[in-house]
C-alpha cells in the first residue's frame, strides 16, 4: 500500500474497572499485590463512559475497548461490560465497540457479541516459553485457548504481546508465530512501561531496537489488518513517534493507557497530518 492511501486506525481504551486484579503477572501496576500507587475502583460510573466513547469518536477513533482488570471473566463483570454495550451502541454507533476482560468461555463471548461487542483483545503478553518467569497464578495455555475461542465465536480477534520485559529474541519469535496461528485482525504492540512498585527491571531496549521489533511482528504476521503501537509508544519513540509507520504500524491507542497518561491527542492528530496520514474511517 502506498503512503498516500495508508489509513491509520485509532483506538482508545476506557478503563472501566482498575486495580483490582488478584493475579501476579510481574509486569502489571493493576495487580492488588504489588501496592502500585494508581487509582482503584470496581466500576467507572456509566456517564464517564460515554463521555470518555464520545470523545474518542469526536478524535477519529473507530475502535473503543472496555477493559477489565480481572483474571476473566466473572458473571457481575459480563453483566456490567453488557450493559455498557448496549447503551454505547445507542449513543455512539460509529464506535466499535472491544471488549478485553481476560480469560472467556465460548459462551461468555457469544454473550458479549450478543450485546453488541463486535472484537475481543487478549494478548499472549510474550512467549510460552517466557511466561512463567513472569505469571505463576495462570497458565499461558489459558490465554491462547481464550484466543482461539474469540475466534470460535466469531467475534474479531485483537492479540499482541509486551516487549521490554527481560524476554529473549527467542521468545520474542516464538510470540509472534504463537499470534500469527490465531490470525488476529490487529495486533497491539506495547513497550513495558516501568512502575518502581514492579519486580520487573526497566525496560532495556533502545529506540532501534523497538522500531526493528515492529518491522518484525509485521513480517510474522503479515495478514493482520492492523500492528497498533499501543502502551508505552510515548516513553519508548519520544519525538521519533513519527517514525513507527515507515515500520509497519498502521493503527495507534489514543489519549491515555490503562494506568500511565498518554500524549494529548491533538498532538497525535497532528503528527499524522503532518506526514500526510489520514485517520481511517471505515474498519472491516
Amino acid at each position: 500500500m502506498s503512503k498516500s492511501e495508508q489509513k491509520i486506525f485509532l483506538c482508545s481504551i476506557c478503563n472501566i474497572n482498575s486495580g483490582t486484579c488478584n493475579e501476579d503477572c510481574k509486569f502489571c501496576s493493576q495487580s492488588v499485590r504489588y501496592k502500585a500507587d494508581i487509582e482503584r475502583y470496581k466500576q467507572k460510573n456509566m456517564h464517564i463512559i460515554i463521555k470518555e466513547a464520545v470523545i474518542a469518536r469526536d478524535n477519529g477513533a473507530l475502535g473503543f475497548c472496555l477493559v477489565t482488570a480481572d483474571k476473566g471473566i466473572t458473571d457481575k463483570t459480563l453483566d456490567f461490560v453488557c450493559t455498557i454495550a448496549k447503551i454505547l451502541t445507542k449513543e455512539v454507533p460509529q464506535l466499535r465497540l472491544i471488549a478485553c476482560n481476560g480469560t472467556a468461555s465460548l459462551e461468555q463471548l457469544l454473550i458479549l457479541k450478543e450485546a453488541g461487542i463486535k472484537a475481543y483483545n487478549h494478548n499472549l503478553e510474550t512467549s510460552k516459553e517466557f511466561y512463567p518467569s513472569i505469571c505463576t497464578t495462570h497458565p499461558w495455555q489459558e490465554r491462547y485457548k481464550t484466543c482461539q475461542n474469540v475466534n470460535k465465536a466469531g467475534l474479531v480477534l485483537i492479540s499482541g504481546g509486551i516487549f521490554g520485559l527481560g524476554e529473549t529474541d527467542a521468545d520474542r519469535i516464538s510470540m509472534l508465530e504463537s499470534l500469527n496461528s490465531l490470525n488476529p485482525s490487529s495486533v497491539p504492540i506495547n513497550f513495558y512501561h516501568h512502575n518502581e512498585a514492579l519486580e520487573l527491571e526497566p525496560n532495556s531496549l533502545d529506540i532501534e531496537e523497538a522500531f526493528s521489533l515492529i518491522k518484525l511482528t509485521r513480517d510474522t504476521i503479515p495478514n493482520a489488518d492492523r500492528i497498533m503501537i499501543a502502551g508505552g509508544r510515548e516513553l519508548m519513540f519520544g519525538d521519533r513517534q513519527n517514525e513507527i509507520f515507515k515500520h509497519g504500524a498502521n493503527s495507534i491507542v489514543i489519549g491515555n493507557y490503562l494506568t500511565t497518561s498518554g500524549r494529548v491527542i491533538s498532538k497525535d492528530l497532528d503528527m499524522l497530518q503532518s506526514l500526510n496520514l489520514k485517520v481511517a474511517k471505515t474498519v472491516k
